[in-house]
């Protein structure tokens, strides 16, 4: 996964899906160009459900999807393969 700024990235977690669309939505409205959702395992689902609540309900005109990564990482001891997904979203405007 690319090592961007982490004042745009948002880590998609336990916590439900309309706050992380909150979250998406204030960083657009403090003015960034580009948002990015990260997540892991059982979160992947999750973060793909927020990238398409913005940009087909909440923002349909104004953001896009630019970029999707799909990757795998190795986690604890011993190490196992667990997946990852990076989404972009940018700001039409």
């Amino acid at each position: 996964m690319s090592a961007e700024g982490a004042e745009n990235v948002i880590f998609v977690g336990k916590k439900s899906v309309m706050n992380y669309v909150l979250a998406v939505l204030l960083q657009f409205d403090v003015g960034n160009k580009t948002v990015i959702l990260r997540a892991r395992g059982k979160a992947i689902s999750k973060a793909v459900d927020v990238a398409q609540i913005v940009k087909r309900r909440l923002l349909s005109n104004k953001v896009e999807i630019t970029s999707c990564k799909i990757d795998t990482e190795d986690v604890g001891e011993p190490p196992r393969k667990v997946s990852t997904i990076e989404i972009v979203l940018e700001s039409k405007e």
